[in-house]
């Protein structure tokens, strides 16, 4: 029987400064948010998770958001502790948090790694002024820049999100945003496409994005430019020195099992044979071993290492072939888009920009 011993915990902290224009996840804005009572929500939930799931081995924390940077770092602290009170935590878990530079004061970044954080992200989107301003970011590209060099020096673990493909860019723009990011020695860097999504500001607003030829073209050239200075694409959007890749995402990405606490959090996993959906606050819904291998399609060939053949039958009983449509898949391996090792089932560099499209194909 399928029984994973590790497993990664996501506390979502939903609350921001103020909510960016493209933004569609859940969000809400901080304003006279009781702190100490959602945290001690939050542990109450980590505590009956440990009743549900009592032996595991926690391999990575993941303070997600929002803004988690608003949280005090004394409650970071409280939390981590915790944890580690209800689960033995593994020998150099990657405990990670994102931070907004609009949340910056003089000690945050040392105070967040007092308080465990060992892995810092920060949520730039953008180095420029007037792309801050259209991304409706409410820090400076002067903070900005003093958020990302100070990360660099406090922690040996380090990321940066910035957004690309925003209305009429170049490519020669893009490039000196990118050349700056490198300059900081980051060891990960998460480099969104933007997307227009129902429901937000920029939707409302009619926003259009750059076109889809120029953004495959500017995803392309991104991928070599960061190759050159060993930044390896190893997911659709994120870049990562060697050995930097995210431990907490890549359970995600490699159908590894995960809980989340805080509101619009979820969570995947295995208890005595059966795979569970999780919602917050504790709804457990079976999943079907079909409807796990599904998932583990769309979300393992985001990876350019693509799927571990026998890592998905070990999860969910099912060889790849019954899964996915194979007429389909020998068409697009002939068309280039897919390829196939006797061990791995990945998508080519040109799948990689089509891969929604080729997963529905697949998926049929």
């Amino acid at each position: 029987m399928y029984q994973p011993q590790e497993i990664a915990v996501y506390i979502h902290w939903p609350f921001c400064k103020s909510k960016c224009p493209y933004c569609d996840f859940y969000k809400e804005l901080a304003r006279n948010t009781d702190q100490n009572t959602l945290i001690d929500e939050y542990i109450n939930a980590l505590q009956r998770y440990r009743q549900i799931l009592p032996d595991r081995v926690v391999k990575s924390v993941f303070f997600g958001g929002g803004t988690p940077s608003l949280i005090k770092p004394e409650n970071v602290a409280k939390i981590i502790d915790k944890i580690a009170q209800f689960w033995p935590i593994k020998a150099n878990a990657e405990i990670s948090l994102e931070a907004n530079p609009n949340t910056h004061f003089q000690t945050i970044f040392t105070d967040l790694k007092n308080a465990g954080i060992n892995r810092l992200s920060l949520g730039v989107q953008a180095l420029n002024e007037a792309d801050l301003r259209f991304l409706g970011r409410t820090h400076t590209l002067k903070t900005a820049r003093h958020c990302l060099a100070e990360i660099a020096q406090v922690f040996d673990n380090h990321s940066a999100d910035l957004i690309y493909a925003r209305p009429q860019q170049k490519f020669a723009d893009w490039e000196k945003e990118l050349t700056e990011i490198c300059s900081y020695g980051l060891k990960h860097l998460s480099l969104y496409q933007l997307t227009i999504e129902k429901n937000t500001v920029f939707a409302q607003k009619g926003v259009q994005p750059l076109n889809e030829d120029d953004a495959a073209t500017m995803y392309d050239l991104t991928r070599d430019f960061l190759a050159a200075r060993n930044y390896a694409l190893y997911e659709v959007s994120n870049f990562a020195q060697a050995g930097f890749e995210s431990v907490h995402n890549l359970t995600y990405w490699q159908g590894g099992d995960y809980i989340g606490v805080g509101k619009s959090a979820h969570g995947r996993f295995v208890l005595n044979g059966t795979h569970y959906a999780a919602e917050y606050p504790f709804t457990h819904i079976p999943l079907t071993p079909q409807e796990r291998a599904e998932e583990l399609v769309f979300m393992g060939l985001r990876l350019t290492s693509g799927i571990d053949k026998a890592e998905f039958q070990k999860i969910c009983g099912f060889d790849l072939s019954e899964v996915i449509n194979t007429e389909k898949s020998k068409n697009l391996q002939n068309a280039g888009f897919l390829a196939e090792t006797p061990t791995h089932f990945f998508a080519t560099r040109s799948g990689l920009l089509l891969l929604n499209q080729i997963i529905e194909q697949l998926l049929i």
